[in-house]
């Protein structure tokens, strides 16, 4: 397994001119496909262990959300048309005569992700739910069976996976805003704000500019006066969440497209884009660390959904992530960590076919008994790949 290092040169990322980072939060479409693509791996994940005693073969990583048509008003507004929700891939859904029920299985994780995450959603009334998941190639699912057998997976794709650590200043601001924004504190206390929050994070030397879109559910506001307040409340949320972090300056804008004096605002009756406004898809938004950050290595695989068992393009995104962060804790004077893993099909997931680490260390040249550390680091984390389904199924690893 060749593992290449090197020494990443040039200045801290935080101390770069410009730096861009976005987050796409929790009702945004392209993050409800991935968070329900991810939530129907899980289920028929422990399915299948429940069942047959182990990790099937699937993959459920292509949902597609078409929006829906509403009327938002002030006080009020109505659902016209539901939002198609398509749930498809491939899985096992008869092993040895024995059938999966993936229907039931998708209806339950659908009522349940919107039950628990988006307060102001009906999901009987706000969704259609269509699950066209198609049976996997029979030869695959006795693939499975013969790996629990002999004790070794092996990869089924050749792919990539990236991962870097720590998170800028800017990195963390994004993630915190838009996660304290959608906390359920928040919403307690201001349910009138959607969990369709975006972020988008500018930094120009030492001022940020923090760009946020809240879709404002019309229900819990009287009129435009108190749509302003809202708005107001927000940015100074945004605001203070960002000054715990950061003593660059920082202006926050919201909702910059409204035109209050024509009564043109970002008004929703559910609180998601997705009811009238924006389709969305799995893999199209935020990166396994859940931001999107074009100032990094990054790659297009999409991580929701794919089989938590031998899909490399999950496995390894979780990996190099992991491994950065472990990297930057465990080395003296690694301040910095990049990580690309790629595999190669039919190997096993544990022996990737190339490794490559950019190091940021505080000297000109990385000592042997420095680089003999990262080795030894980066060895352990390759070796516990095997077991991060685990991680998966408890819900303990993001995926956006």
């Amino acid at each position: 397994m060749p593992i290449h290092i090197e020494r990443r040169r040039g200045p801290a990322l935080d101390d770069l001119p410009v730096e861009i980072v976005e987050r796409k939060g929790l009702g945004h479409p392209d993050t409800i496909c991935d968070m329900l693509s991810e939530k129907f791996s899980v289920a028929l994940s422990k399915h299948y262990l429940d069942r047959f005693g182990l990790v099937l073969h699937h993959n459920v990583d292509k949902a597609l959300l078409s929006a829906g048509q509403t009327e938002p008003a002030f006080g009020g507004g109505r659902i016209l048309k539901p939002i198609d929700l398509y749930l498809s891939g491939r899985a096992a859904v008869e092993v040895r005569g024995a059938c999966v029920p993936a229907r039931e299985l998708a209806e339950k994780v659908v009522a349940t992700w919107f039950g628990q995450h988006m307060h102001a959603f009906d999901c009987a009334a706000g969704i259609r739910l269509h699950c066209l998941v198609q049976p996997g190639s029979s030869d695959l699912v006795n693939l499975f069976l013969r790996q629990r057998e002999r004790g070794v997976f092996l990869a089924n794709d050749t792919s990539i996976g990236v991962g870097f650590a720590p998170m800028t200043e800017l990195e963390r601001i994004v993630l915190a805003v838009e996660q304290t924004l959608n906390g359920a504190q928040f919403k307690q206390r201001f349910p009138e704000t959607g969990e369709d929050i975006k972020v988008m994070g500018l930094r120009e030397h030492d001022h940020i500019t923090l760009t946020v879109a809240c879709a404002f559910i019309g229900r819990f506001l009287k009129d435009i006066g108190t749509y302003r307040d809202a708005k107001e409340q927000l940015r100074a949320a945004a605001l203070q969440i960002a000054r715990r972090i950061t003593a660059r300056e920082v202006v926050v804008d919201v909702n910059t497209a409204d035109d209050m004096s024509a009564g043109e605002v970002y008004l929703t009756v559910t609180g998601t884009s997705a009811e009238a406004g924006d389709d969305g898809e799995t893999g199209r938004g935020n990166r396994s660390n859940g931001l999107i950050t074009p100032y990094r290595p990054m790659t297009l695989e999409a991580v929701a959904g794919k089989n938590p068992i031998t899909h490399v393009g999950k496995l390894y995104s979780t990996a190099a992530n992991y491994m950065a962060s472990t990297l930057v804790a465990e080395v003296p004077q690694v301040s910095e960590a990049e990580c690309l893993l790629v595999s190669q099909i039919g190997t096993p997931i544990d022996r990737p076919r190339f490794v490559h680490l950019r190091v940021k260390y505080d000297k000109m040249t990385l000592p042997p008994d420095i680089e003999d550390r990262i080795r030894s680091v980066t060895e352990h984390e390759i070796a516990r790949i095997p077991e991060l389904w685990k991680s998966f199924l408890a819900a303990a690893a993001p995926v956006a």
